[in-house]
């Protein structure tokens, strides 16, 4: 099965389904820095480092063939004026991100896409983006006589067995008719808990780096020996790991943390802490699972980051960790590219999901096609 993958990041969409048997044939990234990344553990994938909107009229993928394509636009493309939809929404240049992936779309009709946003995104503008996004990929006008039949769904990061609480919502389309999603979804989760029992079971902080040893100035470590099954899951026969490098703090942020216990945040500080995230300096919890990691887990004052016992935030690894990339996984890159590529990227594990479910609805196309 032939995969493209669009706004691919460092790739956490991709390992899925490439973990899942798929041939990733190409992938887009705007940024180099974090399409090295990308390029650097997936070198069988060609890597197309442009912007999407060349990428589309450039005729790029004229006359390719996929029978997937994946990726996210990012939410900031969505912007619309009023009520005003329709041709407005598509034509309107501050949405040009959706644009040029629903245009790839057009071009390529794979079987399946998906797309995955913030699960914000139902309700901007008082839900009339998310219609309108939904009604495009069904315009047979619009699609050469084709159109999709579009699934969605807000889903947890917990509830496949990661260790955060990371909602985002997962949109679907197939060209196959009469696809039982839902059944397809328990389905699957059937399918692979024959094959990984403990894919879905709770996953702790503790149980997700628990095992790995003090940082190192350099971030690269010994391999340690995972104790856990998301341990197990995520280990690799390497000799070393990398990227276990902790954020320089100021004195003045390291005696900050230093008075926050487990599960509380700046509010206990008898200080004024100017932050726009309600966790800052909050100090994340052994037993418990983490919130979203976003692009600023390195930073105290950017959420609750800052490790359960040790007066710093989480490390790259530590992070990764927790989005559940393999320890293999290394990112490249200064210190603000690499917080990016962790924060941004999909979860591998849902990403997995994600491509044993298109197996599953590729499966009931009973015409070949």
């Amino acid at each position: 099965m032939k995969v493209i993958d669009l706004f691919a990041g460092c790739g956490g969409l991709s390992l899925g389904f490439i973990q899942a048997g798929y041939d990733v044939k190409q992938a887009v990234e705007f940024d180099s820095v974090i399409a090295n990344t990308y390029q650097i553990n997936h070198p069988q994938v060609n890597m197309i480092v442009d912007d999407i909107k060349n990428i589309d009229t450039s005729g790029t993928f004229e006359g390719e063939n996929a029978d997937i394509i994946i990726g996210g636009p990012p939410c900031q493309g969505f912007s619309m004026a009023g009520a005003r939809i329709r041709r407005g929404f598509i034509d309107d240049p501050r949405n040009y991100l959706f644009k040029h992936y629903f245009n790839v779309v057009k071009e390529v009709m794979p079987t399946v896409f998906i797309m995955e946003n913030v699960k914000g995104i139902a309700t901007m503008k008082e839900g009339k983006i998310f219609r309108e996004i939904q009604r495009l990929f069904q315009d047979s006008e619009a699609l050469g006589g084709k159109q999709y039949h579009v699934f969605h769904r807000i889903i947890n990061a917990t509830d496949f067995g990661v260790p955060q609480r990371r909602e985002r919502m997962i949109i679907l389309g197939t060209l196959i008719k009469d696809t039982d999603i839902e059944a397809l979804w328990e389905k699957t989760k059937k399918d692979i808990m024959q094959d990984i029992p403990s894919y879905f079971d709770t996953v702790t902080i503790r149980e997700a780096i628990g095992n790995l040893p003090m940082t190192t100035p350099d971030g690269i470590i010994q391999n340690p020996i995972p104790e856990t099954e998301y341990e197990k899951y995520l280990s690799c026969d390497a000799k070393t790991i990398a990227n276990h490098i902790q954020s320089r703090h100021s004195k003045v942020a390291v005696e900050r943390m230093k008075q926050i216990k487990n599960g509380e945040n700046y509010t206990v500080l008898n200080e004024q802490i100017n932050s726009v995230h309600s966790g800052s300096y909050g100090r994340l919890c052994w037993d418990e699972q983490s919130p979203t990691i976003t692009t600023r887990f390195d930073t105290p004052a950017g959420g609750r980051f800052i490790h359960p016992a040790e007066n710093r935030t989480l490390t790259p690894r530590e992070a990764a960790r927790i989005q559940s990339f393999p320890d293999s996984y290394t990112f490249y890159g200064d210190k603000r590219s690499i917080s990016r590529q962790i924060g941004n990227a999909v979860p591998p594990k849902v990403s997995y999901f994600l491509a044993r479910l298109v197996l599953n609805i590729l499966a009931t196309d009973s015409t070949g096609e």
